[in-house]
């Protein structure tokens, strides 16, 4: 497994929209791996989708196991082919991203989903999730489309913040 660049805003490359996964073979499974040990990497990533390594396919991988709330939620989540099938509610929220690492920002997001999509293996997936973790997962979803959480704010002069600190393995980087 190999730890992958993340690219950062302003890379043009983040507002690619990505190719729906067709061949599930060993190779995607190794990339998955691959991506899951960079999430892993990341200070204190609960998600990533493939197009933050370049690499522009529909894949994300969200794990709120380690959080708490809500309790309970579906844990480490590897999603191919992801799509939302039904939301309601919205709420205000602060989110953050490896790919725009010195900023965060309060974005409006669905506080119920509903998703379809499949395993490494092609087999089919259904999850109905709520609050953090239904943000998380649409959060992730936005990258496979090309959007990135300073897309959603509703105004860059009140609802983006810079970063004070960005952790990363227990240290201050500034």
């Amino acid at each position: 497994m190999a730890v992958l660049e993340i690219l950062k805003i302003p890379d043009d490359r983040l507002k690619q929209i990505s190719q729906p996964v067709e061949q599930f073979d060993d190779a995607l499974r190794a990339f998955i791996d691959d991506l899951e040990e960079t999430r892993r990497d990341g200070p204190a990533a609960v998600g990533i989708a493939a197009p933050q390594v370049g690499h522009f396919q529909r894949i994300v991988i969200v794990d709120v196991s380690n959080t708490r709330k809500p309790v309970p939620n579906h844990g480490h989540m590897i999603l191919v082919n992801p799509e939302i099938t039904h939301w309601e509610g919205f709420e205000m929220g602060r989110e953050g991203c490896l790919s725009v690492p010195d900023y965060t920002g309060n974005v409006i997001r669905a506080t119920h989903i509903k998703i379809r999509a499949q395993d490494p293996w092609g087999n089919p997936l259904e999850y109905e999730m709520e609050g953090y973790e239904a943000r998380a997962v649409q959060h992730e979803l936005d990258h496979i489309d090309g959007m990135l959480f300073i897309d959603r704010v509703v105004s860059r002069r009140t609802d983006l913040f810079q970063r004070k600190v960005y952790q990363k393995g227990g240290k201050a980087k500034k």
